[in-house]
């Protein structure tokens, strides 16, 4: 009898998790940044009901891809409304070499790239289940460097965290338009952020006075966060399990300071 029991105990449980995973709601979004068709992706967790604290989504090189829907999952879980980005617009999702292109037209035109970033901003704070006072902004790598940049267009954001993203600083005065917290999570051995960038990225904080954390994980290169990137440090690009977990945790303690809430 006992047996059985705890049988059937084991078994509601799994139905519990399962029906809980179900409530996680993914809606492909289809939206305009000036003339270009962009395919962004909203998730939420739709047990919950009201307002609640939202993040924004930058993606890596290769355009929207799984990685940062799996990202957008994890955060919805969390009980945040997320929308991920789409940079480049619908349909283009470039392999290297051509990621590299596609991403260097965005790098050498921030104008253009705060532009997309703040349209995508503008479809989640549309959103009904976003708290407008509550809004964040992730990137990884190609979009850690773009968060910094949303940040520096002004954008009304409680705070942005990067993640293996550029460090240069191409605008220094830029930094005075920021107005919300910034968490710049980076390799420390990482190849293409150079020392005089991460110098020149720090300065700019502390002249225009932004409440900043740089944390750099040992051991870890580029693209620590994303398995992908396979395991071989000396290619520069590496995943890094502690450290994407460390960063992840490093990410949550963030929002829950700048959000005041708990996690």
């Amino acid at each position: 009898m006992k047996t059985n029991r705890a049988l059937l105990f084991i078994s509601s449980l799994l139905l519990s998790t399962s029906l809980l995973k179900a409530e996680i709601k993914e809606t492909v979004v289809e939206y305009k940044s000036g003339d270009v068709l962009c395919e962004g992706l909203h998730v939420v967790d739709t047990a919950k009901t009201g307002k609640r604290p939202s993040v924004l989504i930058i993606h890596q090189w290769t355009g929207l891809s799984d990685n940062e829907k799996m990202r957008a999952r994890m955060l919805a879980e969390l009980g945040y409304n997320v929308f991920a980005a789409d940079i480049y617009g619908k349909g283009i999702r470039p392999q290297p070499p051509e990621a590299g292109k596609e991403a260097g037209k965005y790098k050498s035109d921030r104008k253009l790239y705060r532009e997309r970033m703040l349209s995508a901003l503008e479809v989640l704070d549309k959103d009904p289940h976003t708290d407008i006072s509550k809004v964040a902004a992730i990137g990884y790598c190609f979009g850690g460097t773009g968060v910094i940049e949303l940040a520096r267009s002004g954008a009304l954001i409680k705070g942005v965290v990067s993640f293996h993203g550029g460090l240069d600083s191409p605008t220094p005065a830029d930094g005075k338009n920021i107005k919300g917290k910034v968490l710049a999570l980076h390799g420390a051995d990482d190849p293409f952020v150079k020392a005089p960038d991460i110098a020149a990225f720090e300065q700019e904080m502390k002249d225009a006075k932004v409440d900043y954390k740089l944390v750099s994980y040992p051991g870890a290169v580029h693209a620590f966060t994303q398995k992908a990137a396979g395991n071989d440090n000396s290619k520069g690009a590496a995943y890094n399990e502690a450290a994407d977990k460390a960063s992840w945790e490093e990410m949550k303690a963030f929002f829950a300071r700048i959000f005041k809430t708990e996690g």
